[in-house]
């Protein structure tokens, strides 16, 4: 229970998908679960939150989500453009670099964070003499970077020695920071708040000079809070946004948790096409592919849950399988996996919380077919609100 709303287990099962194979599937019931424990973050700790279009960018969604979120964090103009026409709200924009020619995230941008002081320098007179700067509805703001890791990830790993991502503590003495009300962090990546409370150190010990200033009227926490997590302390997160406000007198404080929205309410339906044997170990090929359709089970490493047909895979299971993508990439392999009855083709694998930095990823490599996008409403019902074909692998390349 968090805030009084029971959760789904991480193992929650959801009915197959009927017709349409591969498919993403997407349960409405649990995004609003997910969204009723961010209103109640924001309600007790007067902090906003922003939704990570990087993470998730289902516009089918967004009625819900825009109920409680306060408006999209993006890192680029294709994504500020998305973001305004299809979700509205805050629009807080912070990525690596700008080109000179993307000027129009001037026009769309709440927030226009600078990852480096170099970028501020080039931006500073065009942004402070813009007309919405001029009108207090352009806030500009500088990325920095606390030097405090605390995941387990390193290609997750923002304060990584040698980070391209946010500016160091030394680099900000003396410089020109006119213009500026804002400093934005981002270090963690499906964290507690334990970690964040370590971050927050750091960036006292690192910052707190700068954001003690008058100056300085808003602090952005940044993404990679795993706040829809059972065993989440949400306690301690309230306990950290408050000290946090109160410390440096903030008008403004930010979340950009975008993989909490919508944790555990998205899988991926695959069917089995073909069953073999190479030596000891029995194959089954599945009409996915980890490399087109669910990259970060190779990037981060990480092991899906999967289910047959509504029963987990477990260690228990007397049926052993490696689990292979239908791509010519050798390592396009999605793990072993022990089911409770032998494999036969024509059967449905479900792979769970698959809503969250999959379906972003997602590619046409290889010209695996895409999987559709299917909406389980709250009912119960489904509805298959994308299909791709050949003609969308088509326009890709040609």
């Amino acid at each position: 229970m968090i805030f009084g709303i029971a959760l789904p287990s991480q193992s929650r099962t959801l009915p197959p998908v009927p017709e349409v194979s591969p498919a993403y599937v997407l349960d409405l019931a649990t995004i609003r679960r997910n969204c009723e424990i961010l209103a109640g973050v924001k309600l007790q700790s007067g902090c906003k939150i922003a939704h990570a279009l990087k993470a998730f960018a289902v516009p089918q969604t967004f009625p819900l989500l825009r109920g409680t979120l306060d408006g999209c964090c993006v890192s680029g103009l294709w994504e500020a453009r998305f973001a305004h026409e299809f979700f509205g709200g805050s629009l807080l924009t912070c990525g690596p670099a700008y080109a000179d020619t993307d000027d129009e995230l001037l026009d769309l941008s709440s927030h226009l964070d600078f990852n480096s002081l170099s970028q501020w320098e080039r931006w500073r007179e065009r942004a402070t003499s813009h007309p919405r700067f001029q009108s207090g509805d352009l806030k500009l703001g500088l990325r920095i970077n606390p030097r405090c890791s605390t995941g387990d990830t390193p290609l997750y790993d923002p304060c990584a020695p040698g980070s391209r991502l946010g500016i160091p503590p030394e680099h900000l003495a003396g410089a020109d920071l006119t213009g500026l009300s804002g400093l934005h962090l981002h270090t963690l990546c499906e964290q507690g708040s334990d970690d964040l409370e370590l971050t927050l150190d750091a960036v006292d010990h690192h910052f707190g000079e700068f954001l003690r200033r008058d100056q300085f009227t808003s602090l952005n926490l940044g993404g990679g809070h795993w706040i829809t997590q059972p065993d989440y302390d949400l306690d301690l997160l309230l306990r950290l946004l408050e000290q946090t406000r109160t410390r440096y007198q903030l008008e403004e404080l930010w979340l950009e948790p975008g993989e909490a929205a919508v944790l555990n309410a998205g899988t991926l339906h695959a069917t089995v096409l073909d069953l073999f044997r190479n030596e000891d170990t029995h194959l089954a090929i599945l009409d996915v592919s980890t490399t087109a359709h669910m990259p970060d089970v190779l990037e981060m490493p990480y092991r899906p849950e999967v289910t047959l047909q509504g029963t987990p895979a477990s260690p228990a299971g007397m049926h052993l399988y490696r689990l292979g993508g239908n791509t010519c990439l050798a390592g396009d392999v999605i793990g072993d996996y022990a089911f409770h009855r032998p494999l036969v083709v024509g059967d449905q694998i479900e792979f769970l919380d698959m809503a969250q930095y999959t379906m972003v990823k997602s590619t046409f490599f290889n010209g695996v077919p895409h999987p559709a996008i299917v909406l389980r409403h709250e009912d119960g019902t489904l509805e298959t609100i994308r299909e791709f074909g050949y003609a969308d692998f088509k326009q890709r390349n040609a």
